[in-house]
């Protein structure tokens, strides 16, 4: 490691993982970020995509494993739980939660990068940080600390209803109160075309319902699906206070 301090790695791991690392080059890998290695390929050799691979795998094992074992709804509906546990979103909140965004190790230039792309090395990290747990402490130890930082999450999810597909859940929705399917058009689009913007708008007939943004016009879609269900929850709320 060649002069690497190491003391803030297990001070991390000791708070918030509650064990010191044998192999604390484990965590370090775990959280280094391949721009680094670009910019210090003379001292560091190893990035975190190859724990990312296995942390992936074994979070996914473990998410699923425990789904199985204390929900017997059919298989489409577990794996809808699963995608809205396992995602970049969820893994980037858990990281952040973690706080080892100041430990990352990544280039000048990511430092000072888009939120978005901040937002997928903390989920990525968060995938090798499991892989790190899992080499160091094997898949007991990694299965738990997923259960803390990733399953614990599913009660607001299933009370939520957000693992539900939001444009499906629109449409069901919008096809019952108001008898149209919801249509999407663009309203904006902001920024160069490497880190473009979109805006888009959910329109059921000619009433905009919710506006979404995203890096994609598909994620932008889903944002707005998930505005316009809130609108029609309002809608609800405000009905029953009138019919009281």
């Amino acid at each position: 490691m060649s002069g690497m301090p190491t003391g803030p790695y297990q001070d991390w791991a000791k708070q918030k993982l509650g064990f010191e690392y044998n192999d604390i080059q484990l965590l370090i890998t775990a959280l280094t970020h391949r721009s680094y290695v670009n910019e210090h390929r003379k001292s560091v050799s190893e990035h975190n995509e190859r724990l990312e691979f296995l942390g992936d795998a074994v979070l996914e094992l473990a998410v699923t494993d425990y789904l199985y074992k204390h929900y017997s709804e059919p298989e489409g509906i577990l794996t809808s739980w699963r995608a809205a546990l396992v995602n970049t979103t969820s893994n980037a909140k858990s990281g952040e939660e973690l706080g080892y965004e100041p430990l990352v190790r990544m280039s000048r230039g990511e430092k000072h990068g888009s939120e978005r792309a901040r937002h997928q090395i903390l989920a990525n990290a968060y995938e090798a940080v499991i892989g790190s747990i899992y080499l160091e402490r094997g898949y007991n130890d990694a299965a738990a600390f997923i259960e803390e930082h990733t399953i614990s999450k599913l009660d607001g999810i299933l009370e939520s209803g957000s693992w539900r597909d939001p444009k499906s859940h629109l449409q069901e929705i919008s096809q019952r109160i108001d008898g149209a399917t919801p249509v999407y058009r663009v309203i904006a689009e902001d920024g160069p075309d490497h880190d473009k913007v979109f805006t888009l708008g959910a329109y059921v007939g000619d009433k905009l319902m919710g506006e979404g943004t995203g890096p994609s016009k598909q994620a932008a879609q889903q944002q707005a699906a998930r505005a316009a269900l809130e609108e029609y929850k309002k809608r609800a709320i405000n009905q029953r206070k009138i019919g009281r």
